[in-house]
This record gives C-alpha cells, sequence and structure tokens, in this order.
C-alpha cells in the first residue's frame, strides 16, 4: 500500500509540474527543468562543445549549413507567429556550426545551438537534403523534447527511489528494481522517445517547407540513411527511433501536408 502511495505521490508531482505547452501540438508537457535554467546550460555546454571540436569555417559546406538553418529558423518564426505564438523564440540564440567529424549526425540543443557533422552531408547530398536534417534537429528544440525527456527521467528516477524507500523486503524490493527497470525503459521510455522522433519529423517537414526545400526529399533522405545502416539495425520496440520503414512511409505520407502548410505562407515552389 505505501509503494503505490508513493507512486500516486510521485505521478501527481510529475503532472503537477506540466506547464509547459507544445505549439505545435497544444498539448501540455513536462517541465521540471524550466527554460530559464535549461538555456543557460545548453549554451555553455554547446561553447565548450565548439572549443574541443574542429570547427569548420569558410568553406562552401559551411555556408551551406549556416544558410541553411538561417532558412529553417525564419520559417519556425513564421509558423509561431502565424499560429499565435509571437514571441516564443525570444529567448532563442541561433547558431549553426559544421564540425569535422566522420559520424552520420546533427543536434539541435534546446535554445537552437546547432551542430553538424561532415560526416552526415554525403547522406545529405545537397542542400534539400540538409533541410531535411536540419529541419528534424530544429524541431526537437522548438517541441521542447529535451526538456520533456530531463523532466520523464527525473520522475523515472523517482519513482523509483520511492520504490526502494518504500519495499522493505530484499527480496521483493531486486525484484522490483529488475521489473521496473525493464519495464519503464521499454514500456514507457522508449515510446516516449519514439513519438518525439516522429512529432520531430512532421514539424522539420513544415519548417523545411516553408522554408522552400521539398518535403518529399525527406523520405529519400531516410532512404539513404536505411541504406547506410543495412539489416543490422535495433528492432524498433527496444530502440529510441522509429524503424527506418516506418519513418519513410510517414514522411511520405505527410508531404503533401506539409506542401499545403507551406502554401500558406505563399511558398508553392520548392528547392
Amino acid at each position: 500500500m505505501k509503494l503505490k502511495n508513493a507512486l500516486l505521490i510521485i505521478t501527481a508531482a510529475g503532472l503537477m509540474v506540466a506547464c509547459a505547452t507544445n505549439p505545435f501540438t497544444g498539448k501540455k508537457t513536462m517541465a521540471l527543468v524550466p527554460n530559464s535554467q535549461l538555456f543557460p546550460t545548453s549554451f555553455a555546454q554547446y561553447d565548450q562543445f565548439l572549443s574541443e571540436n574542429k570547427v569548420v569555417t569558410g568553406t562552401s559546406d559551411a555556408d551551406m549549413v549556416t544558410r541553411v538553418g538561417q532558412k529553417i529558423a525564419v520559417a519556425a518564426e513564421r509558423w509561431l507567429n502565424a499560429n499565435g505564438h509571437v514571441g516564443y523564440l525570444n529567448d532563442y540564440k541561433w547558431e549553426y556550426k559544421l564540425v569535422s567529424d566522420e559520424t552520420v549526425n546533427a543536434w539541435c540543443m534546446p535554445g537552437g545551438k546547432i551542430v553538424v557533422y561532415t560526416g552526415i552531408l554525403p547522406i545529405a547530398k545537397g542542400e534539400t537534403g540538409l533541410a531535411a536534417i536540419m529541419g528534424h534537429e530544429v524541431a526537437h528544440a522548438l517541441a521542447n523534447h529535451g526538456q520533456q525527456r530531463m523532466s520523464a527521467a527525473y520522475v523515472q528516477q523517482g519513482v523509483a527511489i520511492a520504490g526502494n524507500v518504500a519495499i522493505k523486503d530484499e527480496e521483493s524490493r531486486n525484484a522490483f528494481n529488475q521489473y521496473y527497470g525493464i519495464g519503464s525503459q521499454v514500456g514507457v521510455m522508449l515510446p516516449f522517445s519514439r513519438a518525439h522522433e516522429t512529432e520531430a519529423d512532421k514539424i522539420g517537414l513544415y519548417l523545411m517547407a516553408i522554408a522552400g526545400y521539398n518535403p518529399d526529399e525527406a523520405a529519400e533522405l531516410w532512404k539513404r540513411m536505411s541504406a547506410l545502416s543495412g539489416s543490422g539495425s535495433t528492432p524498433e520496440l527496444l530502440s529510441t527511433h522509429p524503424s527506418n520503414d516506418s519513418r519513410i512511409a510517414n514522411l511520405t505520407s505527410l508531404a503533401p501536408t506539409a506542401k499545403q502548410e507551406a502554401a500558406k505562407f505563399g511558398v508553392t515552389s520548392f528547392k
């Protein structure tokens, strides 16, 4: 009974602080770490990362990263302003850096700090593919996915602590830790992460389309990603990301909607 009460208290606490709003879905989201704390930490970590890695400047690729990033940022502001979220980006400090690293990756930290690794450029195959990548990464930041993941992790840890405090019997406590660890990861945290990826895919399509890039290219990009990963990818159930096939199908189905969204802003032809 004590364990049940503890779990309810932790869950209720998580819901009570769910005061942030996802501007793209209108849904309330957990925000145990407010942006007023999250952004300065993000900016400091970004600066440290740049100081420890080789930033590429003065090349056509570096210029392309900046150009695409700026267009995506403008598209985000246009969409947010048109949908009643004027000022949403006031605390963002956009920065776009190309880093020399063969890793096939790119990311955007909370507050608009973006890194693209040189290793992903051959997969992007040009500016439109890069727009699909950067649109997706920016979408994570705009939808506060980092904030939500941190909050969910705190709740997950809180429940684990409450369980260990409430369960006095060592054998039962060990069983709780084993099954809760697996169950909360596979049943809650991983689906949570996959939902974020799917949401970022949709938002990213809108952003790239409003920025003037053909959203059809996003599915083509992921076909190339799928070919790169081969048949050894992690099963979707155990992964933080949807399967490549699921992703490609979803992006393909959403592309016409993204074009319709772009048309609202007078964008009817795409690069």
